[in-house]
């Protein structure tokens, strides 16, 4: 189905009707010409001109591409699963290893989030964890006409807040925690934590709500809608004991008073939590927890969540981390897994929340034997700028600053002694380096590859 509006007029094709939307860097009026070239026939705009083709002037643009999609397209979605999660960390893995699941039970699901936009055997790179609404609903349309019948998707709290999912409703919906992040977009946490709570709005009559016990945040959920708790503190699904080595975990836990065991391809204390997140939520689908348990052999982490490879006799773990609850939590992790050194790789992003970058030096120096800051991307920000921010939170001088993340690991790598752990924290997934408005590739996955070969 194509969707009759466009707002990239490079996009538009004959008859449809071009939206002119003047975001933070480009003014869509100024490619009005362009899409009528290319078959635009009818306009909508919130600056007046003299067009050849009908137009109707709005107010705000932005707001009429929305309630016209919704209008005219959310109801295409009734007869589709939605389970969407949100929160600070946690959401990428426990959204994909929810697609997991439900793949290996025989569902046709979608996943879209960090790392993509996944259905059958195709994968498709999106600009942000939750697009736009226009993408959205065409890959949405995209996915129902491959005969998908459940999304899988993170939703992330700029997504609530500008309605990028506006027209949908989530039958299953999960929270994983709140720790600080992206208060260059809210104002402070509590202004966090409500961006958060509005994914409420967005739950079916009948929708179950699953919310992280051990997470403060908890509480102001369940304040206002009945949730279901899961987590290591008495929680419905509550874990009992967890056993973590550095390529798997062994679980106990109980729910409705029955206790279960599996065994994990997943590490680290974190991941405790979004495994059984996943798996409680796949619960509530109506699949049982025997049933989940058998196919758990088959489950993994997406790219860049603790991925781990064995070189020089030591482990190369590359993950996501970017914030300070994320750099400390994959920190404290792998210490208790280290049988001797542990070495980190960690910078903090340009054009984004500085306030967090000294918390994150003294984190990472804190709890590793070994720190090398380096970029992760700068953007249009002078790196050297960042860095002095980030060590201004430092109190140790177990450190060294290599700007060039390349050369970065390769040093820690040249480091790594038997039983050492280098954690490669930032990147994750990314297979880019953003220096300036340049997207310069740049993989951690494959700089190590490159020394284990060698």
């Amino acid at each position: 189905m194509l969707i009759k509006y466009e707002n990239d007029s490079r996009k538009v094709t004959k008859g449809q009707t071009f939206v002119a939307i003047a975001g933070h860097t480009v003014d869509g009026h100024d490619y009005i010409e362009s899409a009528i070239a290319n078959g635009a026939e009818r306009l909508i705009i919130s600056k007046p001109g003299d067009y050849q083709i009908p137009y109707e002037l709005v107010d705000d643009t932005e707001k009429y591409l929305k309630e016209a999609l919704v209008k005219d397209y959310s109801s295409n979605f009734n007869d589709l699963n939605f389970i969407g999660i949100t929160g600070t960390n946690g959401k990428t893995t426990s959204c994909y290893l929810i697609y997991q699941m439900l793949k290996c039970l025989g569902e046709k699901v979608a996943y879209m989030g960090t790392i993509g936009f996944y259905y059958n055997d195709k994968k498709i790179i999106l600009n942000n964890t939750t697009p736009d609404i226009l993408t959205f609903y065409k890959l949405l349309l995209e996915a129902k006409e491959n005969g998908i019948k459940t999304i899988v998707m993170e939703v992330s709290s700029h997504a609530l807040c500008l309605e990028r999912i506006a027209g949908i409703k989530f039958k299953v919906a999960g929270f994983t925690n709140l720790t600080e992040d992206h208060l260059d977009f809210h104002k402070d946490m509590d202004d966090y934590a409500n961006a958060k709570l509005k994914i409420i709005n967005y739950l079916a009559d009948d929708a179950i709500m699953l919310v992280n016990k051990d997470d403060k945040t908890h509480e102001k959920f369940k304040a206002i809608y009945p949730c279901l708790t899961y987590g290591i503190t008495n929680a419905d699904y509550n874990v009992t004991k967890h056993d973590i080595t550095p390529s798997k975990t062994n679980l106990k836990f109980v729910y409705q008073n029955n206790e279960y065991e599996v065994t994990t391809n997943l590490t680290s204390k974190f991941n405790v939590y979004n495994y059984i997140l996943a798996l409680s939520i796949v619960n509530q689908l109506g699949f049982t927890i025997d049933d989940i348990i058998k196919i758990t052999k088959d489950i993994y982490p997406p790219k860049g969540r603790c991925e781990t490879y064995e070189v020089n006799n030591g482990y190369a773990v590359i993950d996501y981390a970017h914030t300070p609850d994320a750099v400390e939590k994959v920190i404290e992790a792998y210490t208790l897994l280290k049988k001797n050194k542990l070495i980190t790789i960690v910078g903090c992003g340009g054009d984004r929340d500085n306030k967090k970058r000294p918390i994150m030096g003294n984190i990472a120096t804190k709890l590793s034997d070994y720190v090398i800051f380096t970029n992760d991307n700068p953007r249009t920000e002078d790196p050297k700028k960042i860095m002095q921010d980030i060590i201004t939170g430092v109190n140790k001088t177990n450190y060294e600053i290599i700007f060039d993340r390349k050369e970065a690991i390769a040093k820690a790598i040249s480091k790594l002694e038997k039983e050492d752990i280098l954690l490669i924290l930032g990147k994750g997934h990314e297979d880019y380096q953003i220096i300036g408005h340049e997207k310069i590739h740049l993989d951690d996955s494959e700089e190590v590859k490159k020394h284990i070969k060698k």
